[in-house]
C-alpha cells in the first residue's frame, strides 16, 4: 500500500498570503504546503482522502487514472472545495464520495447542481454515501472503517485503512473510539503548531500525546500552518519515528 500526501498545510495553507515570517519565505520545498489531502492506493484501487481547494493544482502532473472513492473527513471549504474538479475523472465512471450525514447534508445544498434531478452536461457525475462512524466498507478490496474525532463541537471522521489511521483537524477524541484505532502501524495526524493552544486543533505536544496511546510504529504529521516552523529546523528534533509530513512524499508500508 502507498501512501502519498497532496497537501500537508493548514486552512489558509503554507506560505500565507500577506506573512512575511521565515516559514513563509523559505525556498525550501519541504515548506510550501497546500490544503491538507492524501492519496492511498494498493495495486490499481486509488482512495482520495479529502478533496480540497487545491486539488486540481495537487493532480497536474500525476497520472490520470480512475478514483475509485473519495473519503470526507468533515464539511469544511479546505476539504472540500475541489469537488467540482472531480468532473475529468468521470470519464472513468461514476467517482463515489463517502462521507458522514452532516457533510452530506450540507454538501446538498452548497454544491445542489451536482445532486438535482436534472443536471446539465458537464457537472461531475458523483455519488454520495453516508458512512457513521465504526461501519467497515470495503473499496476495492480495501477495508475502510470510520472513526469519530471532535473538532472543537464538531464530529468528524478519521479512517482506518488497514494498517493506516488517518486523522486530520481533531482536538480530542473520545476513549470508546480507541478500540477501533488499536494495531495501525502508520499514523497520519495533525499537528497545527507547537504553541499556543488552538481550540480546535491539535498542537504538537498534544499529537505527541495521542501518537502514544495509539502506539504506531511511523507517525506523520500533517495540517500544519507556518507556526510549525521550519521543516529542516522542527523534523530532526521530533521522536523517534515521527517526522513532519511533507506536500509530494511518498511513504509505502
Amino acid at each position: 500500500m502507498k501512501l502519498t500526501f497532496l497537501g500537508t498545510g493548514t486552512s489558509v495553507g503554507v506560505p500565507t498570503i500577506g506573512c512575511n515570517c521565515r516559514v513563509c519565505t523559505s525556498t525550501d520545498r519541504h515548506d510550501k504546503r497546500l490544503r491538507a489531502s492524501a492519496l492511498v492506493e494498493d495495486g490499481d484501487t486509488r482512495v482520495l482522502i479529502d478533496c480540497g481547494p487545491d486539488f486540481r493544482q495537487q493532480m497536474l502532473g500525476r497520472e490520470f487514472k480512475k478514483i475509485d472513492a473519495v473519503l470526507l473527513t468533515h464539511v469544511h471549504y479546505d476539504h472540500v472545495g475541489g469537488i467540482d474538479d472531480l468532473r475529468p475523472f468521470c470519464v472513468f465512471g461514476e467517482v463515489k464520495i463517502y462521507s458522514d450525514m452532516i457533510t452530506a447534508d450540507r454538501l446538498k445544498r452548497s454544491i445542489s447542481y451536482c445532486f438535482g434531478e436534472h443536471k446539465y452536461p458537464g457537472v461531475p457525475q458523483i455519488s454520495l454515501s453516508v458512512v457513521k462512524p465504526h461501519e467497515r466498507f470495503n473499496v476495492g478490496g480495501i477495508e475502510i472503517v470510520a472513526v469519530q474525532v471532535m473538532h472543537d463541537k464538531l464530529p468528524i471522521l478519521g479512517y482506518r485503512i488497514g494498517d493506516l489511521l488517518y486523522i486530520t483537524d481533531m482536538k480530542t477524541i473520545g476513549e470508546e473510539e480507541m478500540r477501533y484505532v488499536e494495531g495501525v502501524k502508520v499514523l497520519v495526524v495533525n499537528a497545527l503548531r507547537f504553541s499556543p493552544e488552538h481550540h480546535s486543533h491539535l498542537t504538537v505536544g498534544e499529537a505527541l500525546s495521542f501518537l502514544r496511546k495509539v502506539g504506531a510504529s511511523r507517525t506523520f504529521f500533517t495540517h500544519m500552518g507556518h507556526g510549525i516552523g521550519l521543516h529542516q529546523e522542527v523534523d530532526g528534533k521530533l521522536p523517534d519515528g515521527v517526522n513532519l509530513a511533507y506536500d509530494g512524499q511518498v511513504i509505502e508500508f
